[in-house]
């Protein structure tokens, strides 16, 4: 093998970063459900499919990410998510009054 041919042969081994990421999304039961999408797909379609498969409104629940809410228009890329990490799903909360 010629120097030319390693040179190639090192660039073949180099396989471009994936654009595709698995996630977890939690529930508050602790029942995890795991996506494939692409790391600039909006955020959105994953949210859309989970609810969509548990049977809930995506209004009635709110998506998080390392403590900090989930905006339709974010997308893993954006959010500088790691191949594994996890998306926590909240019911929302409706704020209440109290009388004395």
């Amino acid at each position: 093998m010629d120097g030319d041919q390693q040179s190639q042969k090192k660039i073949e081994d180099c396989k471009p970063e994936s654009e595709h990421i698995n996630l977890k999304v939690t529930g508050q039961d602790g029942s995890v459900v795991h996506f494939k999408i692409k790391k600039n797909t909006p955020l959105r379609k994953l949210m859309g499919a989970y609810c969509n498969r548990a049977g809930i409104t995506t209004g009635a629940v709110r998506f998080r990410f390392d403590g900090n809410p989930i905006n339709d228009e974010d997308t893993p890329a954006l959010l500088e998510m790691e191949d594994g990490d996890s998306i926590d799903v909240f019911q929302q909360q409706t704020g209440g009054c109290h009388h004395l």
